[in-house]
């Protein structure tokens, strides 16, 4: 294998001088395409060259492996402008079937790679890959949000591809010894790897994705920073920025992470979760990421079930106001959150949290109503609340029998009936305590209303017949100051 690798570096140094560019090929989970023959390789338009000279082959095997692979390596280090696809096109090509190459090889490779070539590729990787994002472009002139919406295709992606393959294979191969490449895969170089994270093409967030999750599994003494740089990102775009466009793919490594999480969670894990995770419930647009999000918190549930109660008390904290859409995706997480809720956990937060429940009952926004009305059909979640009823219920009947009296939407009014039907059979006797209570209460503002109405009818009428008499100036006198007070003369400076 090395012998015809060494022979095709030798023919490509005869037809080209170092070149360079992006990488791009064939996708990320797909081998690539086995590299063409000399002729077929040639600048598009060129006559076909001779073979190469014996002489030549065999300098060329004379030369070690280590050499002729970075020399290699050192060739594609090179980078093109991408923005116009006519301009050193043969070179981009060529560079793009050496990437190739490269990527068979350390495919095929039986030796391992020395401290050397290691260096070489990591230059490499950081030449191509970290870059200033092109500005996007976009066929109309004025901004919309379907237009927003669409995604944006780097026009280097061609050549980055095999770039990112190259990278995986690097990361992934038996044939790199971890600890002789964690000092170039080093902090430095992580930061500016999740740095790309952010880039409006969602092909590279996903190669990202996965390179990043080979990092942190095989580079162990990186674990610790990409948890903190991981933070960083979140706090940014929450508290400064609001815009990223890789959070879901971050949450996606994060959620296996956290899955392999080791019991107890250290104290550190659990302030990532209040303070970086349960903060991006707080972005406009949480449902870009949301069952991300969520899948990662109910992992922490699942490893420490005293979580269930932080998590909750951090839902109702960021808890949407104004926003009704966002509203209804809280309440689906606030589902899966009580699903893993214990007992005790639930005790804890549940006058709150039905406190919530109760103002989401009678949302005018009828799509709102109804989800939370369908909590009830949780079996785990009626279980509780029919164990806890002497507490709920009197927190949850006026929104029940506000509905049943003024709702506007019918399904709303049916849904309602069920609940109160659910409450009744659970504990008449309370039931009817909370009714008569409801009442009263009714009764007692019905009649402070009617006094409020009666005192503004008075004043209205009062204002009508002119007794309101102004305050003349010249009425107004001041008190005399009392007869011990002394007077004292300012002090001039």
């Amino acid at each position: 294998m090395w012998k015809q690798f060494i022979g095709k570096l030798s023919w490509k140094a005869m037809k080209s001088s170092s070149g360079g560019g992006g990488g791009a090929g064939s996708p990320l989970a797909k081998t690539p395409p086995a590299l063409p023959s000399p002729r077929e390789n040639g600048a598009a338009g060129r006559p076909s060259a001779s073979p190469p000279s014996p002489l030549a082959g065999a300098g060329a095997e004379v030369r070690s492996r280590e050499e002729a692979f970075i020399q290699k390596v050192n060739i594609c280090c090179a980078v093109y402008d991408f923005s116009d696809r006519g301009k050193d096109s043969p070179e981009k090509e060529r560079k793009r079937q050496m990437l190739m190459s490269l990527v068979d090889c350390i495919g095929a490779a039986e030796e391992p790679l020395t401290e050397t070539m290691i260096a070489a590729c990591v230059r490499m990787f950081a030449a191509n890959l970290f870059r200033v994002f092109p500005p996007k472009v976009r066929s109309g002139t004025t901004a919309s949000e379907t237009e927003e919406d669409e995604p944006f295709f780097d026009p280097s992606w061609y050549h980055l591809q095999v770039v990112y393959e190259f990278l995986l294979r690097f990361v992934t191969s038996s044939l790199v010894d971890a600890k002789v490449a964690r000092k170039y895969v080093d902090s430095s170089f992580v930061s500016k790897l999740l740095d790309l994270f952010d880039s409006d093409d969602p092909r590279e967030r996903d190669c990202l994705k996965t390179i990043l999750h080979r990092i942190y599994g095989k580079f162990m003494g990186n674990r610790p920073f990409i948890r903190k740089a991981v933070s960083n990102i979140f706090y940014r775009f929450v508290f400064e920025t609001d815009h990223h466009n890789g959070i879901a793919e971050l949450l996606e490594v994060f959620g296996s992470v956290i899955s392999g999480f080791a019991k107890p969670l250290k104290e550190e894990h659990k302030l990532f979760l209040w303070k970086a995770l349960i903060p991006l419930h707080k972005p406009k647009s949480v449902g870009v990421y949301l069952p991300q999000l969520t899948y990662c918190i109910t992992q922490f549930i699942e490893k420490e079930p005293k979580l269930a109660g932080t998590v909750i008390r951090g839902l109702l904290k960021y808890w949407p106001v104004t926003n009704s859409q966002k509203e209804m995706m809280f309440l689906g997480e606030l589902e899966e959150v009580l699903e893993l809720t214990d007992m005790a956990e639930f005790q804890k937060c549940m006058v709150p949290l039905f406190r919530r429940i109760a103002s989401c009952l009678n949302s005018s926004h009828f799509q709102v109503a109804e989800r939370a009305l369908f909590l009830w059909n949780n079996e785990h979640l009626f279980d509780m609340i029919s164990q806890n009823r002497q507490v709920i219920l009197p927190i949850i009947y006026p929104a029940l029998e506000r509905n049943t009296r003024w709702h506007w939407n019918q399904s709303v009014l049916n849904v309602t009936m069920n609940v109160r039907k659910m409450f009744h059979d659970m504990d008449e006797r309370l039931f009817l305590t909370c009714q008569n209570n409801f009442e009263e209460e009714e009764e007692k503002r019905a009649a402070t209303e009617g006094r409020r109405r009666l005192m503004w009818e008075q004043l209205e009428r009062s204002a009508a017949r002119g007794y309101h008499q102004p305050v003349i100036a010249a009425d107004v006198s001041f008190p005399p100051p009392p007869s011990s007070a002394r007077l004292v003369a300012p002090t001039v400076t």
